[in-house]
C-alpha cells in the first residue's frame, strides 16, 4: 500500500514537473487588426504588420515577457470596413484570446471596434486612425499613439494662412475621417483664419470618377486644394485634379503620409509632383535608442527608410510588452492600469497615457510636419520639411505653369507632360478631352492604382452596386451639345 502511494506521488510530481514549464511558455497573443485589402488602404496595413512583426521579434529576442513567454501576433484583415473590423476583433478577443489589439488605421473601423473592446475588456490601439471621437468618448480600453484631426486641421489652416491662401477647397470621402476633416477645418478656419473662404465637397467612397467635383472646384478658383482621400480615393483626386488642369497650378496638400511610400510615384508619375503632404516621421528626425535600432534593422532588411506606420506598429507591440512586464500578468484590467501608470520608450520619444479633456484621453501625439515633393521620382529621404517654421529644412515651392492650350468648343487640352496617358494599344494620348461622367451611363473604369508590392492587390476600388450616379457639370454638357 505504501509503495503504491509512493509511486502515485512520484507520478504526480513528474506530471507537475513536465507541465509547469509548458504552461510558463504559453505565448501571449497580440492581435493586429488592419486593412490588408480594398476598399481599405492595404499598403498602409502591410507596413503596420511589418513593423508589428519586427516588434514581436525584438521582444522575443530579449527573452519575451512575463518570465520567458513569447509574443505571438495574430493578424486579421479588416478591409477598411466596420463590418469586417468588428468580426475580426470579436475573433481576436474570443477565439484567439489576444491581450491587446493594434493596427487600427481607418477611423470608421476604429469607432466600430472600440465598443467591442469595452465589452470584451481587451485594449485596442489606434495606430493611424485620427478622428476626434475615438478618444473623446473616454473609453477605458481605447488607446491612441497617433495625431488627432483637430490638430491636423488647425495645422493645415495655419499653413494656408502663412502661405496667404485665402480660398481653400477641401474634397474628401464620406467616412468618419472625411466628415471629421470637414467639421474640424470649418472650426479651424473660423477661429484661426477669419475672412478666408472654405469650400468643402464630400463624395461617396465608392465613386470611380471625380471629374465633376474637381471641375466645380476649379471653376471656384481656389488658392489651395486639400486632398482628404484615403488610399485609392486619394490617388483618384490627385490624378484627376491634374487631368482637368486644376493642379499643379493650384497647390495641393494631401492630408496624410501616403506619398512617403514607394508606391506613390508608381501610381501618379509626374502628376504627383509639387504636392505637399503631412507626415509624422521624417528621415532627419533624431529617434530614441529603440527607434534608431529599429530604423537600422528595417533599412538592412528592406533596403529603404521605414514608413511611419511601421514605426508606430513596432512601438505599440513593444510598449504592450513593457506594460505586461510591469503588470506582472496578462490580465487585461491589470494591463490597462500598467499602461496608464507607466512611461514607455517609443520610436521618437517617451510615450505616456493621461486622461485629459476632450479627445486628449489616453492619447499620445507624434510630431506633425508638412513636406513637399519638387521633382518627379524624388526619394522621400530627400524631401524637405516646409512647415512649421521652427523645423523647416527647405522652402515651399510653387509649381511652374503647365502649357494648357484650349482648342475649341470640345475643350481639348494639350498636356505638355503626357507620358502617363497610355492608350491600350501602346499609343500615347496627347490631347485629353475633359468629359465628366454622364448620369445616364456607367462611369468608365477607374485608373489602375498600384498599392505597392507589399499589398499585391492592384489597389483598384471596384464600383459598388446601387451607388449614386455622378452628375456632370452643366457648363461642360452645354458645350458638348453645341459641338
Amino acid at each position: 500500500m505504501i509503495e503504491r502511494v509512493r509511486v502515485a506521488l512520484l507520478a504526480a510530481l513528474l506530471i507537475v514537473g513536465l507541465t509547469t514549464p509548458a504552461l510558463a511558455q504559453k505565448p501571449v497573443k497580440i492581435g493586429v487588426l488592419t486593412p490588408l485589402s480594398p476598399p481599405g488602404d492595404a499598403a498602409a496595413g502591410q507596413f503596420i504588420v511589418r513593423g508589428a512583426k519586427m516588434g514581436a521579434e525584438d521582444v522575443n529576442a530579449r527573452g519575451g515577457v512575463l518570465g520567458g513567454r513569447k509574443i505571438e501576433l495574430v493578424v486579421e484583415d479588416d478591409s477598411g470596413t466596420p463590418e469586417k473590423g468588428a468580426a475580426g476583433f470579436r475573433k481576436l478577443a474570443t477565439q484567439d484570446q489576444a491581450v491587446a489589439v493594434v493596427g487600427q488605421f481607418h477611423s470608421s473601423v476604429m469607432t466600430a471596434v472600440q465598443a467591442l473592446a469595452e465589452q470584451f475588456k481587451v485594449p485596442v490601439f489606434s495606430t493611424q486612425a485620427s478622428a476626434r471621437q475615438i478618444t473623446e468618448k473616454h473609453l477605458n480600453f481605447t488607446f491612441r499613439t497617433h495625431v488627432i484631426d483637430p490638430d491636423r486641421c488647425q495645422m493645415w489652416t495655419r499653413w494656408a494662412k502663412e502661405r496667404g491662401f485665402k480660398r481653400a477647397a477641401l474634397i474628401t470621402e464620406n467616412t468618419d475621417y472625411g466628415v471629421g476633416l470637414v467639421d474640424e477645418t470649418k472650426k479651424a478656419f473660423a477661429s484661426l483664419y477669419p475672412g478666408a473662404e472654405l469650400k468643402t465637397i464630400i463624395f461617396d467612397r465608392a465613386v470611380v470618377d471625380l471629374t465633376p467635383q474637381l471641375l466645380e472646384i476649379k471653376n471656384w478658383k481656389p488658392d489651395v486644394l486639400f486632398n482628404g482621400g484615403i488610399g485609392t480615393p486619394m490617388y483618384l483626386i490627385a490624378k484627376q485634379a491634374w487631368d482637368v488642369g486644376l493642379t499643379p497650378a493650384v497647390p495641393t496638400l494631401i492630408s496624410y503620409d501616403a506619398p512617403s511610400r514607394p508606391e506613390y510615384w508608381k501610381n501618379l508619375g509626374e502628376k504627383g509632383n509639387f504636392a505637399s503632404f503631412i507626415v509624422y516621421y521624417h528621415p532627419t528626425m533624431k529617434l530614441t535608442t529603440r527607434g534608431e535600432a529599429f530604423r537600422k534593422k528595417y533599412m538592412a532588411e528592406f533596403k529603404e527608410d521605414p514608413i511611419y506606420g511601421a514605426l508606430n506598429g513596432y512601438s505599440q507591440v513593444v510598449l504592450i510588452a513593457d506594460a505586461l512586464n510591469a503588470a506582472k500578468n496578462d490580465n487585461t484590467d491589470d494591463l490597462v492600469k500598467a499602461l496608464l501608470a507607466g512611461k514607455f520608450e517609443g520610436w521618437n520619444g517617451t510615450i505616456s497615457f493621461t486622461r485629459g479633456e476632450g479627445p486628449y484621453w489616453q492619447q499620445w501625439t507624434p510630431p506633425m510636419l508638412v513636406t513637399q515633393y519638387t521633382k518627379p521620382e524624388m526619394a522621400f529621404t530627400e524631401v524637405k520639411i516646409v512647415y512649421p517654421a521652427e523645423l523647416k529644412t527647405g522652402d515651399w515651392m510653387a509649381a511652374p505653369k503647365r502649357d494648357l492650350q484650349p482648342d475649341g468648343p470640345r475643350d481639348h487640352v494639350h498636356l505638355q507632360h503626357h507620358e502617363d496617358d497610355q492608350l491600350g494599344d501602346g499609343r500615347v494620348l496627347h490631347d485629353r478631352q475633359l468629359r465628366p461622367v454622364r448620369a445616364d451611363r456607367e462611369p468608365g473604369r477607374p485608373p489602375a492604382l498600384v498599392s505597392g508590392a507589399a499589398a499585391g492587390d492592384g489597389g483598384r476600388l471596384p464600383p459598388r452596386a446601387g451607388r449614386p450616379a455622378i452628375s456632370s457639370a452643366a457648363d461642360v454638357r452645354r458645350r458638348r451639345r453645341a459641338s
